[in-house]
């Protein structure tokens, strides 16, 4: 019996000619759209409150502080944390107001989240993330984040670009500071607190421990203000919040305005000297 040929078949190709690379579906060409349409929002609804906030609240049974100071705002805007953890991702987004937790996504590292069609896949279902470069503040991905902000979507964003490797805070990346400039959105400061003892850089599974997140006054650019001052910035008030949840309201902003806040970034010494400056566990 002879093989149909075209069109029941792929056409051949002339094997003169040179083939065009496969197109990439993967890292920064992940396509999420699908992620953000009703039927995806209900699905990452109902994983959100169903099964990510019970898991979590199992996990870590977070306590919340300074949601207040987001009252006065409105969505869309730019939530910027430390990050510790896994587990920062789902718990934040579990810990959001919910006027801001319908319409989130969350800026993933493209080369990270989505290396493969199912883990990306995975990953825009369910925390709504979407592929970012996280090593430099890339064009095509400021471009996909600015389109979001202005079409009502909050995001998440972890500055650092990656999970701490000891236990510090990694200097702020301008990724969000620039978002804030470029979009003219808040962004808001959080620090989350314990998490890197749940569930740390290199350890396999989680385990139990009691963490906080510390939501800030949201921030916005001023006029002329470039996103590394911005960056510099953002970064100290996160710093000013940990201080905060270490001491007290007053000594914090005392501290603040004296230019004395405790930087989350820890000492420039030695590995172990780092890890012994760590604050004590709580």
């Amino acid at each position: 019996m002879s093989r149909r040929g075209f069109p029941l078949r792929a056409p051949t190709w002339p094997g003169t000619v040179p083939r065009p690379p496969a197109p990439s579906r993967t890292g920064l060409d992940f396509d999420t759209a699908w992620a953000r349409t009703p039927a995806a929002r209900v699905a990452r609804a109902a994983l959100v409150d169903l099964a990510i906030r019970p898991a979590v609240h199992v996990l870590a049974s977070p306590a919340v502080d300074g949601r207040e100071r987001l009252a006065s705002v409105a969505a869309p805007v730019i939530f910027a944390a430390n990050h510790h953890s896994h587990l920062d991702t789902g718990l934040l987004l579990s810990q959001l107001p919910e006027r801001f937790r319908r319409k989130t996504v969350v800026a993933a590292a493209a080369d990270y989240f989505f290396d493969r069609r199912g883990k990306g896949t995975l990953h825009a279902l369910a925390f709504g993330a979407v592929p970012m470069e996280r090593t430099k503040v890339n064009r095509r991905s400021a471009e996909v984040a600015s389109d979001l902000l202005a079409d009502g979507w909050s995001l998440v964003i972890f500055p650092e670009g990656g999970r701490s490797p000891d236990g510090w805070a990694q200097e702020f990346r301008g990724g969000a500071a620039y978002l804030a400039v470029r979009s003219g959105r808040p962004v808001v400061p959080v620090y989350l607190e314990g998490t890197g003892r749940v569930w740390p850089k290199g350890q396999r599974l989680p385990q139990p421990h009691r963490v906080t997140v510390m939501f800030g006054t949201p921030i916005w650019a001023d006029q002329g203000e470039d996103a590394r001052r911005l960056a510099a910035r953002l970064e100290r008030a996160v710093a000013t919040l940990a201080d905060e949840r270490a001491s007290d309201w007053w000594t914090a902003r005392r501290r603040a305005a004296e230019g004395a806040t405790p930087a989350i970034t820890g000492p420039e010494a030695a590995a172990w000297r780092r890890a012994w400056a760590l604050p004590p566990r709580r």
